[in-house]
């Protein structure tokens, strides 16, 4: 009998948000986590990043809660600023029918604009480890004594040289409450955090197999410098001439501008976004549906919700910040068992971080060059020879001809026909885009040494500000 739901015995109010949410049935790690949440357990959870691990914690954490009590009781500790924000964001959506209010921590904004947010009433507080520990060391937070806690992705904190920071985090947190802790692997430095802040944890593991990335989508990647973007995504379009795509952008005025421009240059491509009235997002996504606009461009929290099955590409038009957003919009294509294509620009400074995304998520990447101009060509010389030798004749061809036939040769209405054909769709931009492997090593290696010789880490201790999201409103930081 499968599993579902109901069968939890989630609160009323978070049941709802689940229904809103669109959610059908338990993903393995919130199949497995959810009822040992609710019994009260600690917990060590491996699950690849994409497999539902917010909803997982969040969901029964929130569905014990009282949010009357105007105190701090889940706390959420993740490595980087767009990882707080991104849980942040989830939980507020899932908690808000609870009355769930929540408050994203990080450096970079004012020290009392933070903890106002948080005396406001805040149920959640989701914080990146810098900017966590100087509130607690300098005694900021008062009564913050949350009953859960929850590590996200333990296993990057790690990587980026938190852990000392997260286990001071601890002896400032109670010793009576319930943590979860969540990575994706599980090194021997993180087995022995596990081994200190955990009392007689329950094990939750969701091996790769249970969810990875589609193996019917081929991943690639593009090397190129930031004032590119928009040439290689033109060319890339030109090249792979995709049936139906959609480009994900990071930001509302991204969307806006980079449909304008593929609007510009001849594609069928409109913005779907946030501040869009909802007679407009029903009407785009209608004209994507039936395949009157060949391209949507869209942020990741517009895209929610959207059911097209055809997409045969995805492009990231900036790399996603997190494996989560990246398993889910590429899982927008491949769908069916169809075949799909998911493409991502990078730039040098990014490509690390692509690299541990396709780490997490268990994925191959193939590092691909921008095509030329002559690859362009080519290519569309081959398209077009194919659909004239398939084309169905229309019933007005033979009059055509026999009109042109009377001041030119066959050869020379043919090679102008062609040339019609050719210059309505010629290629633009610069010939060569992007880096090539050799090219791009030597890049690499110059970051890596520059980052060596300042002596400090890629990802500061403080980086981000303070967003109180929470009863259906959201108060920015």
């Amino acid at each position: 009998m499968a599993v579902t739901f109901e069968s939890f015995g989630l609160s009323e109010n978070i049941m709802k948000a689940i229904k809103e949410a669109g959610f059908r049935e338990p993903s393995p790690v919130q199949e497995q986590a959810i009822p040992l949440v609710l019994e009260g357990h600690d917990i060590v959870a491996q699950a690849q990043t994409g497999t539902g691990k917010t909803a997982a914690f969040g969901l029964p954490a929130m569905s014990m809660i009282d949010t009357r009590s105007n105190k701090v009781e889940i706390l959420v500790v993740t490595p980087t600023r767009e990882l707080a924000t991104q849980v942040s964001d989830e939980l507020f959506t899932l908690g808000r029918e609870s009355g769930v209010r929540t408050v994203t921590v990080y450096g970079g904004s004012s020290y009392s604009r933070q903890i106002g947010l948080i005396e406001k009433g805040a149920s959640v507080v989701v914080a990146t480890p810098g900017r966590l520990i100087d509130l607690l060391k300098n005694n900021r937070l008062r009564d913050f004594t949350p009953k859960i806690i929850v590590l996200d992705e333990a296993d990057e904190m790690l990587d980026m040289g938190f852990l000392e920071d997260i286990e001071e985090i601890f002896t400032y947190l109670p010793k009576d409450r319930q943590t979860l802790l969540f990575s994706a692997t599980m090194p021997e430095p993180i087995k022995k955090l596990a081994q200190k802040i955990l009392k007689e944890p329950k094990y939750v593991s969701v091996t790769p197999k249970d969810h990875t990335t589609n193996e019917d989508i081929d991943q690639q990647y593009y090397v190129i410098n930031e004032y590119e973007r928009d040439s290689a995504m033109v060319r890339l379009l030109d090249a792979t001439d995709p049936v139906k795509s959609i480009v994900f952008c990071r930001t509302k005025k991204e969307v806006d501008r980079l449909s304008n421009h593929l609007m510009a240059v001849g594609y069928t491509a409109k913005g779907l976004h946030g501040d869009m009235e909802q007679n407009q997002r029903e009407a785009t996504i209608k004209a994507f549906r039936t395949s009157q606009l060949d391209i949507l461009v869209a942020t990741d929290v517009a895209a929610r919700g959207l059911n097209v099955t055809d997409i045969s590409h995805v492009f990231n038009f900036h790399m996603p910040f997190d494996p989560e957003s990246y398993v889910h919009r590429i899982g927008r294509t491949g769908r069916a068992g169809k075949k799909g294509t998911a493409i991502t620009l990078v730039t040098p400074n990014e490509y690390h971080s692509m690299q541990r995304i396709g780490k997490k998520v268990g994925s191959n990447l193939n590092q691909k060059l921008v095509p030329t101009l002559l690859d362009v060509n080519k290519n569309r010389l081959e398209k077009m020879a194919h659909d004239i030798t398939h084309a169905n004749l229309n019933d007005n061809a033979q009059e055509l001809l026999n009109l042109l036939s009377e001041k030119m040769d066959m050869a020379q209405i043919a090679l102008k026909l062609i040339s019609v054909m050719m210059d309505k769709n010629s290629p633009q931009g610069p010939d060569k885009i992007g880096f090539d492997k050799n090219s791009l090593s030597g890049i690499i290696k110059r970051l890596a040494e520059k980052d060596r010789s300042k002596g400090n880490r890629r990802f500061g201790r403080n980086i981000g500000g303070g967003i109180l999201r929470g009863g259906g409103s959201r108060y920015g930081g």
